[in-house]
């Protein structure tokens, strides 16, 4: 009876979405119903749903319920939606932990200083610290071996105003390294950790290893170190450990308090 296609000659017609728009402070709107123009000056909720503040040129504020298609933007229908809370930007944090100080133009160098022992030490602290120390103009030298400590505090002549924080490795009760450090003076502070070598202070971890190996007395350390695990080169080992280490969280709890605690006083005032 209804032969054919009963929609022949009819084109369907597919409903254009309409666009979301952020109901930001002071956007004009129209509401479509009432014909009521304004600025968007707030928000409310009740038990009924979510409504926008307009603010007319004159100064009267509506409530408008945020309903699909109820607004007009240059007389085109438009849903609004209301700004989501944005969480509070983190300040940015530094390698070893503190607030990043952004646009940093390094302090004059103060005349305190931190000693160290060897090459490797000052790296693995400028790593992590060198931010800090550039933010308090600190300045990091190594002794190219603790025995050369009595001759440098000799020429440098700490003082007040002119400290000194020494960080050793192996600080043990009993060792060298305990007596070469004892009794310097009260402007002089001696901190260090209890591992042989700073690399030993490094998280296994970090260089993928479940445990330092042991290396026995006598045996050049960082040598049995590589030779036990593969790494060749004591150099090449060394390129390991310092590319394992990325923040404070690669390190071991005693080196962390220790360079803390130099950097503490060597800029805390006299």
């Amino acid at each position: 009876m209804y032969g054919g296609d009963i929609y022949s000659g009819h084109q369907r017609t597919k409903k254009t979405p309409v666009p979301k728009v952020t109901a930001e402070r002071d956007l004009v709107v129209e509401d479509a119903a009432s014909g009521f123009c304004g600025a968007v000056v707030g928000f409310d909720r009740s038990y009924d749903g979510d409504f926008v503040k307009l603010e007319d040129g004159r100064g009267a504020v509506r409530l408008f319920a945020l309903r699909e298609a109820a607004f007009l933007i240059d007389g085109k229908p438009v849903t609004l939606v209301r700004p989501t809370a944005q969480a509070a930007k983190q300040p940015a944090r530094s390698a070893s932990g503190s607030t990043r100080v952004e646009g940093l133009r390094a302090r004059v160098a103060r005349t305190s200083r931190i000693w160290v022992e060897g090459v490797h030490d000052a790296a693995l602290v400028e790593r992590v610290w060198g931010h800090d120390l550039r933010v308090e103009g600190v300045v990091v030298e190594h002794l190219e071996g603790l025995d050369n400590l009595g001759v440098r505090l000799t020429e440098f002549g700490p003082g007040p105003g002119a400290r000194v924080g020494v960080l050793v490795d192996h600080l043990v009760t009993g060792s060298k390294e305990t007596q070469l450090t004892t009794g310097l003076g009260p402007h002089v502070l001696v901190t260090g950790h209890p591992f042989i070598d700073v690399w030993q202070a490094v998280r296994p971890a970090a260089v993928g290893i479940e445990a330092w190996p042991t290396v026995p007395r006598g045996e050049d350390w960082k040598t049995g170190i590589c030779a036990r695990l593969g790494w060749g080169t004591p150099q090449e080992g060394w390129r390991r450990v310092y590319n394992a280490v990325g923040s404070f969280r690669d390190l071991e709890a005693p080196l962390i308090g220790a360079v803390e605690r130099l950097i503490d006083f060597v800029t805390e005032p006299e």
